[in-house]
């Protein structure tokens, strides 16, 4: 029995020093094998079992290492077991796995930080927070710069709620800049972002290049800040700059899908309506199903939005139906986004009434998006034609009614439809409605001059002057508007005119003497050559000797009138046309005077108008001008034959 038990120890033995061997130099696959054979021998060591899934885990075989543990029922590796679900996106099952193994016993340090990483993925922020703030307090190693980095990672997704309180992060590493630069993307602050990313690009480069990192590592890392970078540039309006930066990075051909998708989706953005078949192009790059794990929920949510938006913008009707119905299923916190993307192509569709139907039907469910609705309906009613409906439905809008904007539309389309009483009345309302309320929120000098000046004209003196009134309350220095209101009060309240006339400023105060001369001086109604002699002719003449003499003035006769003229008969309308431009005038035939006369420049020989006259002409292709972007115009016999090629235009297209 010893002689059987022997052999068996030395394979044993012998394997696991293979196994050992093969794991210092990280030869994962040899150690494999080497864990076989053991198993082959004893195929419930627990240590070999144990040794196969973490080699398995190296090797980055995660399936096969999960099916393995399943297969062997080895409950006791749940780190193994989580991890595994873990890579392969099973992120509720990873935590489900950790969270029934702690109510067992208290969870060692690397299950909790594994629950921390599961928590990030499945978008518990506010607990991932939590719990890395433990586990930095209670533990001291060489990962706490890791730790921390993460940690900053939480917040900068935390920052997208401006609600919430950020904690501080440090900034001693470039990654460590580069959450620090999301935080303050995230709060809106794109010029802070855009430094620090400058710098994160800085210190990334020079700590890579010590490393030893060669130059397509240091890319690949580099471009992650860059897109970044890009992002912000983007915000700021500096399109170009950022459209440069998103096609450099997608030239290097990223390994990270989440990289490729972010920046082929903004590219889409900059695209917008133009550049169709790249944004196609790069659309498919972003929804692609590597991208899919790699991506939180609110990115994916936002590049199905842009994808229901291009095929929008290429009139694909049918695909538009599709993809807005799939995004308000996936996504319902963006289905009144998808519904408008609906309707506004059965507006391109001229199915109007349809549009109006669901947007009624959409505003009378959920009261929130109510007042969007109404306006998206007004847009369809006024695409339709329908006035009166789209004056309805501003109308039912309630007090929101008053607000300048809504009132200057209201205004506009009444007077479209003619009914500048009902615009008179509502004006009217707005003011009366202001004043009751004593609303002053906002610039409201704009509608209250306009209400004004439309009731002055209208006739409405009383209600012009209300409008002033409110008016000169916003800016009690506007002597333009204390005029207008005098104006507007002496039409009905003279007394009242007479003592709002008194806080006007005298004409003394409003010019001085030499501008009061400079006015009489110069007449408007005669040239400046006749103003400037009325003018010389008030200086004091010069002394002269008594034989000069005063020059005589000719002054204008007045006109002759014809012999045979008739003061009570209306002349001619066509007395100031030549003759032959006139209704009675026939031209004769034959001879040279029988021709159409030539209208062309004055003094132009009769002679010319063979010149002129196309209809004799045989050949005219050869000369005459053509556009070249729109038209190409077939050659003439002798450019057909022309040896070479042709030359190109100046200033043509590529």
């Amino acid at each position: 029995m010893s002689k059987d038990a022997n052999p068996k120890e030395a394979v044993i033995k012998a394997a696991y020093a293979d196994v050992h061997k093969f794991g210092n130099n990280r030869e994962f696959d040899k150690a494999v094998k080497a864990v076989n054979r053991i198993l082959g021998v004893a195929p419930d060591d627990p240590t070999a079992l144990h040794c196969k899934v973490v080699c398995l885990l190296q090797l980055s075989k995660f399936e096969e290492a999960y099916k393995f543990i399943e297969k062997n029922r080895l409950s006791s590796l749940v780190f193994e077991k989580s991890y595994c679900e873990y890579r392969l996106n099973k992120q509720a099952q990873a935590l489900k796995t950790i969270d029934d193994a702690a109510g067992v016993q208290p969870l060692p340090p690397n299950l909790k930080e594994l629950r921390t990483q599961i928590l990030y993925r499945l978008e518990r922020y506010d607990e991932c927070l939590d719990s890395y703030r433990d586990i930095i307090k209670n533990t001291s190693d060489e990962y706490e710069d890791e730790r921390r980095t993460n940690l900053s990672a939480v917040a900068a997704n935390l920052a997208l709620d401006k609600s919430k309180d950020i904690p501080e992060v440090p900034e001693d590493t470039y990654e460590q800049y580069f959450n620090s630069a999301c935080i303050q993307s995230n709060r809106q602050k794109f010029t802070d972002a855009e430094r620090k990313l400058r710098t994160s690009e800085k210190l990334c480069r020079e700590f890579l290049e010590e490393e030893g990192a060669s130059e397509e590592e240091i890319l690949e890392e580099v471009d992650v800040i860059r897109v970044q970078l890009a992002y912000c540039l983007q915000l700021q309006g500096k399109i170009k700059e950022a459209s440069t930066i998103y096609a450099e990075c997608l030239r290097h051909k990223p390994k990270d899908a989440a990289l490729v998708a972010v920046a082929s989706n903004n590219a889409v953005v900059i695209n917008k309506d133009q550049n169709v078949f790249d944004s196609k192009k790069k659309i498919r790059a972003a929804m692609a199903e590597a991208c899919e794990p790699k991506l939180t929920s609110r990115q994916k949510q936002v590049i199905a939005l842009n994808n229901c938006l291009l095929a929008l913008y290429t009139n694909a009707s049918d695909q538009v139906h599709q993809l807005s119905q799939k995004l308000a299923q996936t996504y319902p916190h963006v289905e009144f986004e998808a519904l408008l993307i609906r309707c506004s192509q059965l507006g391109k569709d001229k199915k109007h009434k349809e549009a109006i139907d669901q947007l009624q039907k959409f505003a009378a469910a959920h009261q929130s998006h109510q007042f969007v609705s109404k306006f998206a309906i007004i847009q369809l009613q006024l695409l339709q034609g329908s006035r009166r409906d789209a004056i309805e439905t501003l109308l039912s809008l309630g007090e929101a009614k008053y607000k300048p904007g809504i009132v200057s539309a209201l205004v506009s389309l009444y007077l479209g439809t003619d009914n500048k009483p009902a615009a008179s009345a509502l004006l009217k309302s707005a003011v009366d409605w202001y004043k009751k309320n004593n609303v002053s929120s906002g610039d409201l000098s704009d509608m209250w001059r306009q209400a004004a000046e439309f009731h002055l004209r209208g006739g409405a003196s009383e209600t012009a002057a209300s409008s002033l009134e409110e008016l000169l309350k916003l800016n009690p220095n506007d002597m333009k508007v204390l005029a207008q209101l005098v104006i507007a009060y002496a039409q009905f309240n003279p007394k009242r005119a007479l003592e709002i006339s008194r806080k006007l400023p005298t004409l003394e105060t409003l010019t001085t003497a030499s501008e009061i001369d400079a006015l009489e001086a110069a007449n408007w109604v005669m040239s400046a050559k006749a103003a400037k002699k009325s003018a010389n002719s008030k200086i004091e003449p010069s002394p002269t000797t008594p034989g000069d003499k005063k020059k005589s003035h000719n002054r204008k006769r007045k006109g002759k009138l014809p012999k045979n003229y008739n003061a009570e008969v209306a002349p001619d309308p066509e007395r100031w046309l030549p003759k032959y431009e006139r209704t009675g005038f026939r031209k004769k035939r034959g001879g040279a005077r029988g021709k159409d006369v030539i209208k062309g420049s004055q003094g132009m020989a009769s002679g010319a108008a063979d010149q002129y006259d196309m209809s004799n002409r045989v050949n005219i292709t050869k000369n005459s001008p053509v556009t070249p972007v729109f038209q190409e115009t077939t050659p003439g016999p002798r450019q057909q034959h022309r040896k070479g090629g042709h030359k190109k235009k100046k200033g043509g297209r590529f």
